[in-house]
């Protein structure tokens, strides 16, 4: 570790931090972020709204995994999408 890095005064892309840097950031934390602006982190639902969508796993045969990503390739999908469409056709 670089004798910069001592004291926590360099972030980790290498920006060095005044002591005014930190006291601003410190005094924002103290007041508390407004969650409502922030930026969702991760990928958008699959209904189009806001909320989480559900993640369903399961375990496969090696075999029938290579056979989901080869169908998956040839119609220009992901395996998630065609276990979706596969799912959903199976409980309709």
């Amino acid at each position: 570790m670089s004798a910069e890095r001592v004291g926590s005064r360099v972030t980790k892309q290498g920006t060095v931090l005044t002591e005014a840097e930190i006291q601003r950031l410190a005094d924002e934390a103290d007041a508390g972020y407004d969650l409502t602006k922030a930026r969702r982190v991760g990928r958008p639902s699959l209904d189009g709204s806001r909320k989480h969508s559900p993640h369903i796993s399961f375990r496969t045969p090696a075999e029938l995994r290579v056979k989901a990503e080869q169908r998956a390739a040839k119609e220009g999908k992901t395996v998630s999408q065609l276990a979706r469409e596969a799912f959903e056709e199976y409980l309709t």
